[in-house]
């Protein structure tokens, strides 16, 4: 049998130390694409390039087919599909392995799972996978075995083109990590707050800073799974319907 396609992205950019790790992992597994951006592209969420041109040019720094795209990632996964692939559909997406958290709210915000989403829109089973260490020299090692895990186990069962998993690795040896728990999303909000200063030339700007919180002391939240030293797998999806508030709408409008 042949072996599957895998379409590998990211947010982090075409050389990020996470993408070469899911590269690596994804290597003897399968027949690899790789679309990713030219620059980092964290906190994009959904965002595609409408108003300007999108470049897309080859890389040689791999030994697979690799590209690298002006947009963001979602433009990459789109561009993937349509243009590099010519819409032969890719049998998993997987994005990633992105510094720092994308667990809870942080999904909304994040051009990873924006990414491994649109893919799985598109009808591509996808996993997007980010470690808890925002440090650029983090050693992945860890993640790497966790990531072959759950892509093996995932191209093991009968293929669903709605599969979307939002997987974060805690920051532990991989020894240490207790093992991998199916969570769901806990709740939580950012509380922001703006650094105000003045530029060279005397102008007011404005750093964005701030504190993630939760109030949720469940045990089957992706929270608590990492905050306990458990890889956190939480099953995504695309429908925003508050299903709860339907049903209430209907007895009043």
């Amino acid at each position: 049998m042949s072996k599957p396609l895998i379409l590998i992205t990211n947010d982090d950019g075409i050389y990020a130390k996470g993408l070469k790790a899911l590269i690596e992992v994804c290597r003897p597994i399968g027949d690899i694409v790789i679309v990713a951006p030219d620059s980092p592209q964290s906190g994009q969420g959904h965002a595609i390039t409408l108003n300007d041109p999108i470049r897309l040019r080859q890389v040689k720094e791999y030994e697979e087919e690799a590209y690298k795209c002006s947009g963001t990632p979602v433009d990459c996964v789109k561009l993937a599909k349509s243009v590099v692939l010519n819409n032969r559909k890719p049998d998993l997406c997987v994005s990633g392995i992105n510094h720092g958290s994308n667990a809870s709210i942080n999904i909304i915000y994040s051009g990873t799972m924006s990414a491994a989403m649109e893919a799985s829109l598109e009808g591509i089973p996808s996993i997007g996978f980010s470690y808890l260490d925002y440090d650029a020299n983090a050693d992945f090692s860890a993640c790497k075995k966790i990531a072959k895990t759950l892509i093996e186990k995932v191209l093991a069962i009968p293929p669903d083109n709605k599969l979307l998993l939002n997987v974060n690795i805690p920051v532990l040896p991989y020894d240490e990590i207790k093992g991998i728990k199916t969570c769901r999303q806990s709740k939580g909000n950012w509380t922001e707050e703006f650094i105000e200063a003045l530029d060279p030339r005397g102008e007011k700007y404005y750093w964005m800073t701030g504190a993630y919180y939760t109030k949720e002391t469940a045990t089957d939240t992706d929270i608590w799974a990492l905050e306990n030293g458990y890889v956190s797998v939480v099953p995504s999806h695309h429908d925003l319907t508050d299903y709860r508030q339907l049903e209430r709408l209907k007895t009043i409008i």
